[in-house]
């Protein structure tokens, strides 16, 4: 099991659907965040607005806070080690740096070009 940190800018939600404006990446990343569970990992998500002091005791977070301020928001740290910043990262990434095998993705079935289901019953 792996170890994922999240910190994240000041928000009102980790998914981003309360405000007037939705971002589109945030509810992919939570839903990315939610997998990644899934797969057995650790992952914790912090807000600035809800957890400042977890940002403050973070050495790590605290320096890049000092060096860039916000903008290097959001950060994500993999087993202590940071990984990502200042973006939200693919579901793909996070996979990589977890060493999570991802499925391949299925398709729905198409019909072949047979000349079938011209609309007589039960030809497909």
């Amino acid at each position: 099991m792996t170890r994922v940190q999240v910190f994240d800018k000041a928000l009102c939600c980790s998914t981003g659907v309360c405000g007037p404006q939705v971002d589109p990446v945030l509810p992919r990343f939570a839903a990315d965040l939610d997998w990644l569970r899934s797969q057995g990992h650790d992952v914790e998500r912090l807000n600035l607005a809800q957890d400042p002091a977890r940002f403050a005791q973070n050495p790590t977070v605290q320096r890049l806070l000092d060096e860039e301020g916000v903008e290097c928001l959001p950060l994500v740290i993999v087993e202590d080690r940071v990984v990502s910043r200042s973006e939200y990262p693919s579901r793909e990434n996070l996979a990589l740096w977890t060493g999570t095998t991802m499925k391949a993705k299925t398709s729905l079935p198409t019909a072949a070009d047979s000349g079938c289901c011209g609309g007589t019953p039960g030809c497909c």
